[in-house]
Order: C-alpha cells, then structure tokens, then sequence
C-alpha cells in the first residue's frame, strides 16, 4: 500500500488517524517531537499494524527543513501539528509561530518531494466563524466565512487567530507552489481518547463533570473526533474533494450539553447554573453539507458525550 506521513501524531486527532490508515493498510511515517517520550509514543506502537508499517520520525514545526525526512517518499501528507490551548501568556510564541511557521515548514517540504499527490491540513472551524458577523439562529456558517485576524486580536482570541493566520497562509503557498491541498475545519473535538494525557477540547467535558458550580454562557459546534480523523482520509482519496470542509455535527448551548449529561448520567454532580445572569447566547448553523457530500458521516452529539465519559474513566482522568 501506499505511504502517508502524519504530523504530530500523538495528538487527538492525528492518533485516531494513524489507527485508520493502518487498518487501512496504509504505511504511516508519523512525526512526534521526542520519539523518547512514551506518553506520546506507546499508544501509537501499541496499534494494529503498527509494528509492520508505522515509522517514528523526530521533526520539529519551528525548524525549516525538519519535515524533509517524514514527507520524503509519501504520496499523502496529513499536517495536523498545532498547538490547541486557550490560555497564555505570550501568544506569538506559544500558539502563532508554531501554527503558521510549522505549516509553511511542512508545506516547503513538500513543494521539493515529487512524490506528495496531495495535503490534507487540519485547520479549525475557529477559521471559518469570527469575523464580527453576529451569530444569531438565521445565520449559516459555511466554508465561503473566514475568520477576521483583525477581529481575533482585538478580541484576544489567540487560538482562532493561529489557525485563521495558518490557513491563510497555506492556501496561498499551495497556491503558489501548485500543491494540491485540502482542509478539514473542525468544531469542537470530543469521543475517545487513544492519548493517555487529557486533551484541550475534552478537558471542555471532564470541567463540567469535574465539580464545576457553573457552566458557560457559550455555544461551541461539536463533533466526534473519530469522523474528523475519517473525514481526512475521505478528503485524501477522494479525487474530486478540493477546499474547505467544516466538519460539524452540532451546535448547542452548554446548557445542552449539561442536560446530555444528566440524561446519560443522573448520579454525576453537575452545574446547576450559568457563569452569568445574561440570556443564553443564541445558537446559529454550521453547514456540513460539504463534508457529507465526500462521505463523512456524524456520530450523534450524545453518542459523543457518552464516548468521551466512558474514555475519561478508562484512562484515569476522571473518577466517577
């Protein structure tokens, strides 16, 4: 079969995606940043397939050239590398310059390998959604939206700025390099966990679940993560797939999200009330028409819920 290379592998998303292109038969070169360190390794070597096809490579998003070695040889590159965090101190080290630096770094490696049919980059519905519009119940987002760099800082929305910075810039790299990419834009990212270390978006669920007296005045698109790691193969062999998908199964007030959880779980302690006295943000409409349209298939945001409880006390981050 054919080979792929996977950035950042022992991320969420990317280890679920190295598991179903092995099973798929794939041979995986995957990129970690300290192949040592087995809290980002093992579950990878533990997969099916593993053992036979799937290669370690130290690579590092800062350093230009650092991806030669993982894309040389492959016909699909998976760049899903990305810091995902919301708080910090110093945003253009901690989440820009990874985000945009590490993606033109991949994408250089890959102008100089003939062999690289096609990128698949992970980006973010945090691309597509923030740029001041108001997001009200008639509103339906869709991958024509991109997100306002301007908007993000004024607002210090430093994640949503990395990944609409990143994605910016790969269209026009790609474009004029001739690459032919593909992006996936997913919501907020739940399910099982493969990692043994807790996660950004699953740390959304463990919080409510975890003795917080409060939930968010928020509305988050929520997805499963095993249909984002599908919909990058759907995106990668599927011939005719080309631009942006945003990979979106629902979009609910936390407020949703805690009843979910009382239905599923009547025993757990869970937040009574909101963080504040305003009335509930308004929900508005991603479309996933586009990722439907290549095969994508969405797990019910329960199922997603329930998924990500039952992983939580598997791994040990949550006792029940």
């Amino acid at each position: 079969m054919k080979t792929v290379a996977v950035t950042g592998a022992s991320g969420y998303i990317a280890s679920w995606l190295v598991k179903f292109l092995l099973e798929k038969g794939y041979t995986v070169k995957a990129s970690v940043r300290d192949p040592s360190d087995p809290n980002k390794t093992q579950h990878l070597l533990e997969l099916d397939g593993a053992k036979e096809r799937l290669h370690l490579i130290k690579a590092d998003l800062l350093e230009e050239g650092s991806f030669d070695a993982l894309v040389d040889g492959c016909v699909g590159v998976f760049h899903t590398a990305s810091p995902f965090f919301f708080e910090t101190n110093n945003p253009q080290a901690d989440l820009i310059d990874p985000a945009l630096k590490g993606t033109l770094n991949v994408l250089a490696s890959c102008a100089k390998t003939p062999s690289v049919k096609r990128v698949v980059l992970t980006s973010s519905a945090a691309a597509v959604a923030y740029n001041g519009k108001p997001l009200t119940p008639e509103v339906v987002v869709d991958e024509t939206w991109w997100s306002s760099a301007d908007f993000c800082r004024e607002n210090q929305m430093w994640y949503v700025l990395s990944k609409t910075l990143a994605e910016e810039a790969a269209w026009k790299f790609a474009k004029e390099k001739g690459i032919d990419m593909v992006a996936i834009n997913p919501a907020l990212v739940i399910g099982p966990l493969l990692q043994p270390t807790l996660n950004t978006s699953s740390a959304a669920i463990l919080d409510l679940i975890n003795g917080a007296e409060t939930f968010p005045n928020s509305i988050f698109a929520w997805i499963n993560v095993q249909d984002v790691a599908y919909a990058h193969i759907l995106a990668f062999e599927n011939t005719s797939a080309n631009g942006r998908y945003l990979t979106v199964d629902e979009t609910v007030h936390y407020a949703e999200v805690v009843n979910i959880l009382r239905e599923l779980y009547p025993t757990l302690k869970l937040p009574e009330k909101c963080a504040d006295d305003k009335p509930y943000a308004p929900t508005f409409n991603i479309s996933s028409e586009r990722a439907k349209s290549i095969g994508v298939e969405f797990t019910s945001l329960k199922q997603s819920i329930k998924e990500t409880i039952e992983s939580l006390k598997e791994k040990k981050l949550f006792k029940a």
